[in-house]
């Protein structure tokens, strides 16, 4: 197991791409602090590990408040005295064209998204200096790498993540602390599903994708697995893209060959 006794706190954890990675973790051995806004979600998370034989708390907590973040990171350290690895992963997105953005939307989106990864990072450097060691993995995504009509925020907010994890790997190196990103593609949760079971060009959309697919949570987790393990220990402010090869191309232009 490449996490055994090593203690996780992954927020955003109560669905999708967030569960993966918390159900991925556990698996390597991690005991996992489940975060969520929602406390049910969290709670029927941390009991999906509960039956697999894994350790969970779950903790309810809003990433954008400080106050939140702090109580989460003290019941961290309260119940398991340690934190070895934190996935900034809850995030929000919607579509919606510059002309129509509220400032309201932009703020909602940048407070969750960038301003919760700085909140969290922040909270739990102090013990991992402490402890001569880190791992801290944020979730970017696709859109910090291009431009897409409708996401000005989401994009400019995971753009943000990328910075901040290439400026947090150069300042806490010094403690072994490593800060890496993963920027995921298209990836089928459950959302993703309802929202494009009746879009045909979403399908459609996927022959541009060399792999032929979208993601799967799992995909992502994987990428985050690795992020979080020994085996990437001289790997830092680095942004690992997992979109099945899309940036690989351009894709409005060329289309794969068989």
């Amino acid at each position: 197991m490449r996490l055994k006794k090593q203690v996780a706190i992954v927020t955003g954890a109560g669905q999708g791409i967030g569960r993966a990675i918390a159900l991925t973790l556990v698996r390597e051995g991690a005991t996992v602090v489940v975060n969520d806004i929602d406390l049910e979600k969290a709670e029927k998370v941390a009991e999906e590990i509960y039956a697999q034989g894994g350790q969970a708390l779950p903790v309810q907590a809003d990433v954008s408040k400080a106050k939140d973040v702090d109580i989460l990171v003290k019941k961290t350290l309260d119940s398991y005295k340690r934190v070895d690895i934190l996935v900034n992963n809850a995030g929000v997105a919607k579509m919606t064209r510059l002309l129509e953005l509220t400032e309201a939307e932009w703020d909602r989106t940048m407070n969750i998204n960038i301003k919760g990864q700085f909140l969290c990072s922040k909270a739990v450097i102090a013990q991992m200096i402490k402890q001569k060691r880190g791992k801290i993995v944020n979730i970017a995504s696709l859109a910090a790498h291009i431009g897409a009509p409708g996401l000005a925020a989401y994009g400019a907010s995971k753009g943000g993540v990328v910075q901040l994890t290439k400026a947090l790997a150069v300042e806490l190196g010094k403690y072994n602390i490593m800060v890496n990103a993963v920027s995921p593609g298209l990836t089928m949760t459950e959302l993703i599903k309802s929202a494009v079971k009746d879009r045909p060009d979403f399908i459609e959309g996927m022959d541009r994708i060399p792999l032929r697919r979208a993601a799967e949570p799992e995909d992502i987790a994987n990428a985050v697995l690795f992020l979080a393990s020994s085996e990437s220990d001289y790997i830092t402010g680095q942004v690992l893209i997992v979109d099945g090869g899309l940036m690989a191309i351009h894709p409005r232009m060329v289309k794969p060959t068989d």
